[in-house]
């Protein structure tokens, strides 16, 4: 667990020498450290070293993890980075203080109902798929201005967006892309930017980056 410590260090270095040369301060990016798979010791290994944000991709895997968790750091910030199906809605409100992927109108009134009944507000993204993968969850680009402005129409305060580029394309093609979709709604947050390539992201203007295997390793 030393080692998720050094590890740890190291990504933040790379982050703040990166938000310098893109003449950002660097405490305006946050490492958002991708826990998924990874048990609850590694964790805290990371929250002894200092790591307070963090991301998980499934509500179940959340659950079985985090509660113990935030009772002992009460200033943890956990992010919900994995697509999110409507009926884990009640748990994502109440367990998640950042929900990443919203796409989807069902969604978007599913997490009102929800947000509303519990008074609790998780902080909301709009995932946009920039390279409009079948595969992958997010609004498609030429849908993101009216699902946004759909959702801002429903109640929801949207704080940001988020993308993962495709594999095999260029990045900052994509990080440009969901840039330009935030600054045309003046949404301030933009996730993006994971192990491979965050430094591009912050260059292209990323609030948080996700990074996962860079500080735990491989995937448990």
């Amino acid at each position: 667990m030393t080692d998720i410590a050094a590890q740890l260090a190291e990504v933040k270095a790379h982050i703040a020498a990166a938000a310098r040369a893109a003449g950002r301060e660097p405490g305006a990016v946050t490492l958002v450290a991708v826990s998924k798979t990874h048990p609850a010791d590694a964790v805290a290994a990371a929250l002894a070293a200092g790591q307070r944000v963090f991301g998980e991709n499934r509500v179940q895997e959340a659950e079985a993890k985090y509660p113990p968790l935030k009772a002992r750091h009460p200033d943890l910030v956990l992010h919900l980075i994995g697509p999110l199906q409507t009926n884990k809605v009640k748990e994502a409100v109440a367990l998640f203080d950042v929900i990443e992927t919203l796409d989807r109108p069902r969604l978007a009134e599913a997490l009102r109902r929800e947000i509303e009944r519990q008074g609790r507000r998780p902080q909301l993204l709009i995932q946009v798929n920039t390279g409009a993968e079948p595969q992958k969850a997010g609004v498609a680009p030429a849908e993101a201005d009216r699902f946004i402005e759909a959702c801002r129409g429903l109640g929801l305060a949207i704080d940001g967006l988020m993308c993962i580029p495709p594999a095999a394309e260029e990045p900052a093609l994509h990080f440009a892309l969901l840039r330009e979709i935030a600054r045309r709604h003046g949404l301030r947050q933009l996730s993006m930017g994971m192990s491979a390539d965050y430094e591009t992201a912050i260059r292209f203007g990323a609030s948080h980056v996700r990074v996962g295997t860079a500080i735990f390793g491989e995937r448990g």
